[in-house]
């Protein structure tokens, strides 16, 4: 039954994303490196684990939307269908609000409340994080991947005097 939930959900999904990119993304331009031109940058930088994530899962940039493939990384958020939803509620809980997140929640509560307590875990997650999802990620490729996580994570990096 979960497998019905979740192909309607992808039915969804995949009719929508056209539509979403050309009414929310459409002042966005897409990124101007390739899956392939990331796998160059330093090992620890941003862009260098983007690029592996990419060749890890088998997935190709989507224009305007890599972002989204960042937040993946930073949140540790799966790519299954209930980890889409988690990572919504977490965005929510960082701040961002639309109508296509706002869509997304329903819709993967609705079809998917098995998973509500990981999407509540979520949400609080992203509300004690420093708020990013607004973030250019393009222009911090260069930035070391850790250390960008734990600004985010607000963790605390000793000092020593």
């Amino acid at each position: 039954m979960k497998k019905i939930r979740v192909q309607f959900l992808l039915f969804v999904y995949h009719h929508t994303q056209k539509l979403y990119r050309k009414y929310f993304k459409k002042k966005k331009r897409q990124w101007q490196f390739t899956e392939e031109q990331l796998l160059l940058f330093e090992k620890d930088s941003l862009g260098r684990k983007l690029g592996e994530f990419y060749k890890q899962h088998g997935f190709t940039m989507i224009p305007k939307m890599e972002n989204h493939d960042v937040h993946h990384l930073i949140t540790g958020c799966g790519t299954n269908f209930e980890d889409e939803i988690a990572m919504q509620y977490l965005l929510l809980g960082n701040g961002k609000l639309n109508a296509h997140l706002l869509a997304a929640i329903f819709l993967g509560t609705l079809f998917l409340p098995e998973y509500l307590k990981m999407y509540l875990r979520a949400y609080q997650k992203g509300k004690r994080m420093k708020a990013f999802f607004h973030w250019d990620f393009e222009s911090l490729l260069w930035q070391n991947f850790e250390h960008l996580k734990d600004f985010i994570y607000q963790k605390q990096t000793p000092v020593f005097y």
